[in-house]
């Protein structure tokens, strides 16, 4: 039980909260460019699969032009995302 337990929270600890307050567009690829497939709720939890450079953006974590895969072709915004770095916390894309 115990395996079980440090499992949930090492995958827990890949997951990061979104910017409270805003509601923040997931897009089909690392940019402003692509079309919004969905957008996250205020206080979104997202797992980053994998970081890859893109459209420069300014959000309330600062200006970054790192893009957070959190599902098959869905892209944010690190600049959105608190990762608790201004670089890469994830493998590249």
């Amino acid at each position: 039980m115990m395996v079980l337990g440090s499992a949930s929270q090492a995958s827990a600890a890949t997951s990061y909260p979104t910017a409270p307050g805003y509601q923040v567009n997931v897009r089909s690829g690392p940019g402003t460019n692509y079309a919004i497939v969905r957008v996250l709720q205020p206080g979104s939890q997202v797992r980053i699969n994998c970081q890859t450079t893109g459209t420069t953006v300014t959000g309330p974590y600062g200006t970054s032009n790192i893009w957070d895969n959190i599902a098959s072709g869905q892209y944010v915004s690190d600049a959105y995302v608190h990762t608790g770095s201004d670089g890469y916390v994830a493998p590249r894309c």
